[in-house]
């Protein structure tokens, strides 16, 4: 993978983001599972906490207490949720 950043993050609701990356893929990740599960993370719970996110230097998705996603993970999570949408409706639950 070359190098992939973040260029546009939009809140959408509750844990959900919209993600466009630099080499054109974008979509909606839901972060849920990934705050639940790192203690650093707890105050983003709150979802209005969680829609003061912002693009750090690098950039990266980050928030005030001290909490980010690194850009090739969320990269993955929204090729993983393209895939997963390619499917027909019939085989995505499966």
């Amino acid at each position: 993978m070359n190098c992939v950043y973040i260029e546009e993050a939009k809140y959408l609701r509750d844990h959900s983001v919209f993600l466009r990356f630099n080499d054109g893929l974008c979509g909606n990740v839901d972060l849920k599972e990934t705050i639940n599960s790192h203690p650093i993370a707890d105050p983003l719970k709150d979802p209005s906490e969680f829609s003061k996110f912002f693009l750090d230097s690098w950039p990266t998705l980050a928030w005030k207490c001290g909490f980010d996603i690194a850009p090739e993970s969320l990269y993955r999570k929204c090729e993983q949720n393209a895939r997963g949408n390619a499917l027909p409706s019939s085989l995505r639950d499966v």
